[in-house]
């Protein structure tokens, strides 16, 4: 006779308290968040936990970009706790929360039979490059173009690129990561046309986002972060279609996973004046 399983699982708001807890989760999946990036993450977006017994055994986290878009992610369920339709739950619950047109996430392989259930549609690949960052010889520059420390002048112009190249709204975002990291302009000609990120987070530096005209602009910009960082760990997230992963691999920082991007709902439609290379993190597409 089949044994009823009548475990009751609560599902609550995520506060700041929760976030060790989080972090436990994350370890026990061989994630490297540190519990500086889990606050982060959480005080620009908002999270659920799943709680049995007063032990929290699932998490998941959300976050808006505009009226029209948001981003699921770290989405864990305790491994003695898989299998009972737990992770379905939050997702579920978070999706109903928030009441938008589309619903983006990053998705291991894991749970892409769980996404695809939910009705969320493969978008492409991401690709994990990570290492510590090699000897890097700078990447030549076209006529007329320098990489430069960006100023407070150029705001307007790098979160005027970073919403075109996602088709979404990612001002209040771009805020909170120039807030914690540090960024480099591309320019041509006096004119804005990539930046990048870098910012501590993990096991060390990560890339992102890395916004650029073109493939060339990119590696430019990419570059620029690698020299200043060589022997320390770093890390970059890089959409498979870009093209930037096959230089990483050349110039010595190689892809160690990947995950497949999805939405539930109409996809963002990017604009023609640049593209994204680089994430700002998985769980922030």
């Amino acid at each position: 006779m089949a044994v009823q399983d009548t475990t009751q699982i609560v599902l609550r708001e995520m506060a700041r308290e929760d976030i060790h807890a989080v972090a436990d989760l994350c370890f026990e999946q061989q994630w490297p968040h540190r519990e500086e990036d889990l606050q982060k993450l959480l005080a620009i977006g908002s999270g659920l936990v799943a709680e049995v017994d007063g032990k929290i055994v699932g998490t998941i986290m959300a976050w808006r970009f505009g009226d029209a878009f948001a981003m699921l992610g770290v989405i864990i369920v305790a491994m003695a706790h898989q299998g009972r339709g737990l992770g379905r739950q939050l997702a579920s619950a978070m999706i109903d929360r928030l009441g938008v047109g589309t619903v983006m996430l990053n998705a291991t392989d894991e749970g892409l039979g769980l996404y695809g259930k939910l009705g969320f549609s493969e978008l492409g690949k991401i690709r994990q490059h990570q290492g510590l960052a090699p000897v890097q010889p700078l990447v030549a520059l076209r006529p007329g173009e320098r990489v430069r420390p960006m100023g407070a002048a150029d705001a307007d112009a790098v979160e005027a690129l970073y919403c075109s190249a996602t088709g979404m709204d990612r001002k209040a975002l771009l805020d909170a990561l120039l807030a914690d990291g540090s960024a480099v302009v591309l320019c041509r000609e006096h004119v804005q046309t990539g930046f990048a990120v870098m910012r501590r987070f993990g096991r060390g530096w990560l890339i992102g986002p890395v916004v650029a005209p073109d493939l060339a602009g990119a590696k430019a910009l990419v570059a620029h972060w690698l020299g200043t960082q060589t022997g320390s760990f770093c890390r970059i997230d890089v959409p498979d279609a870009s093209g930037l992963g096959a230089w990483l691999e050349e110039v010595g920082l190689p892809a160690v996973g990947q995950v497949t991007r999805m939405a539930l709902g109409p996809a963002p439609v990017p604009g023609h004046d640049a593209a994204l290379f680089g994430l700002a993190a998985q769980a922030l597409g």
